[in-house]
């Protein structure tokens, strides 16, 4: 037994020793081994006895060398070939190259354990992601998850690489109090208020552009506003003898108030429309008699001269656009909220058509164009269908559009299967080649793995995502991002100061 302990001793070494002492203590292990042997051939095999935790097994981590390591054999697998676009859809986390250092600071790519930078115009500019198409992108998130203070992250850091903020329309004021802590302009409308905007304000003309397309160009901008607004009101199309009506209404105007040296008002196309005699005297028989085919638009346009929209769209506008403000948004938040929301959009509808004639510069520079709550927008095809004009030209306009929701669901209650605002909803989507995609319910998990085309994976990963983090779809890559924010953008950033004590 004595000589069984001597021996067990040399089975350790210590744990800093060099290879050579290694080899030195298995040797001498060996000769004590064989020693053991002649002296006592049925001893039991020496087992390790040693407590000291500054000693270790000879053999190496890697096991016994040798054949007596049990690594002899050979473990051969068939060959599988497969592309990268299909291992992607199989792993869709794993491997990701990233969108790059340059752009927006967003947070942390929770797989690559590294930072996660936005730019929508680098990114089209590069060329490098296969598939982004456009700057456009759709955000949406249950409330609570934080989707509101990603949007305005992004705006807030974009204006640090230069870049300009719209808000057509702010429903509830919450991009206010933003616009006026970074320096921007922040028109309010509602019932009571002094400001007023002119949604038929002519843009400046861009230079190299020609008198006569400049001219054709606003008029068509000023009959899909018209159509627009009474399509809203009547709650159907128009019927064809009423855009001829719009359109020789227009005309009128606008030569009215060229020989007055003023602007055209929508008090005065309503004024219009309700002549039916000087609109036949202006057609001139070429397409018969109006007749009263014009009333019903006339008594809609009234409601904005008139009825609970009067005194903010009726008038001059009071303001004017500042094109090097950093952010300009316009609060509709006055307006109230009840079951029938076409108070809101009507004023949604003038004030975007403001807006975007002031956008239509392309030598404006790069703009992100924020449309919050679009939820309303969904269930209005004229809204819809000046959304779909802003998304075709954002790109010649330097434009990237953000379209917030709250369920992919959304874009359904356009209407049914086929019909003409389902085509628009679903064609916004198709034009946004980012979509970020915050925690969804349950229910909602089949809408958006059809409307986007997520792989189980990622349905999966949506249905559990905590606060601040997104499901991220750049063209054909996606992310898990956690948004990171500094405590004064918390404090900027609150909409929840209301249930606060």
């Amino acid at each position: 037994m004595p000589r069984n302990r001597a021996t067990a001793s040399h089975l350790f070494v210590p744990r800093k020793s060099t290879r050579a002492q290694q080899r030195a203590a298995r040797a001498e292990f060996a000769r004590a081994r064989t020693k053991a042997r002649h002296a006592q051939p049925t001893a039991e095999r020496p087992r390790n006895s040693g407590t000291d935790a500054d000693l270790q097994p000879v053999y190496p981590v890697s096991g016994r060398p040798g054949p007596a390591s049990a690594r002899g054999g050979k473990l051969r697998l068939p060959k599988h070939r497969l592309t990268t676009a299909t291992a992607s859809g199989a792993y869709p986390f794993l491997a990701e190259a990233g969108l790059g250092a340059e752009g927006v600071f967003v947070g942390r790519d929770l797989h690559a354990e590294g930072s996660f930078c936005f730019d929508p115009f680098a990114l089209y500019n590069s060329g490098r992601i296969e598939g982004f198409t456009n700057p456009n992108a759709v955000l949406c998130g249950v409330i609570g998850m934080g989707k509101s203070a990603l949007a305005k992250s992004i705006a807030t850091r974009s204006i640090a690489h230069g870049y300009k903020i719209y808000v057509p329309s702010d429903p509830k004021g919450e991009w206010s109090g933003l616009a006026e802590a970074l320096g921007g302009q922040t028109i309010a409308l509602g019932p009571g208020l002094p400001g007023r905007l002119n949604p038929l304000d002519a843009p400046a003309r861009p230079a190299g552009v020609s008198e006569e397309d400049w001219t054709s160009e606003v008029r068509k901008r000023r009959l899909l506003l018209l159509a627009s607004l009474a399509a809203t009101v009547l709650k159907r199309d128009l019927l064809p003898m009423e855009h001829t009506g719009l359109d020789v209404a227009l005309d009128l105007v606008v030569a009215d108030a060229e020989l007055s040296g003023t602007v055209p008002l929508l008090g005065d196309i309503a004024h219009a429309l309700g002549r039916p005699e000087r609109l036949n005297a202006a057609l001139g028989g070429q397409a018969g008699s109006l007749g009263h085919a014009t009333d019903d638009l006339a008594h809609a346009l009234r409601r904005l001269v008139h009825g609970d929209l009067s005194g903010m769209f009726d008038a001059p506008s009071t303001v004017t656009f500042d094109p090097d403000a950093p952010m300009l948004s316009i609060d509709l938040s006055r307006l109230g909220s009840s079951g029938d929301d076409t108070a809101l959009v009507l004023a949604m509808t003038c004030a975007s058509a403001w807006m975007e004639a002031a956008l239509a510069d392309p030598d404006g520079g790069r703009r992100w164009v924020i449309y919050d709550e679009a939820w309303r927008i969904m269930r209005h095809v004229g809204l819809l269908e000046r959304m779909q004009q802003q998304w075709k030209l954002s790109r010649g306009l330097g434009l990237a559009n953000l379209l917030i929701l709250h369920r992919l669901s959304d874009l359904l209650s356009a209407g049914d299967a086929g019909s003409r605002g389902r085509v628009l909803a679903e064609g916004l989507l198709a034009d946004c080649s980012t979509r970020i995609i915050y925690r969804q319910e349950p229910d909602q998990i089949p809408t958006a793995m059809s409307l986007l085309g997520l792989t189980g994976v990622e349905a999966q990963a949506i249905a559990a995502l905590t606060r601040g983090r997104g499901l991220w779809k750049v063209a054909g890559l996606s992310f898990i991002v956690q948004h990171l924010l500094h405590s004064k953008e918390k404090q900027l950033y609150d909409t929840d100061f209301r249930m606060a004590a």
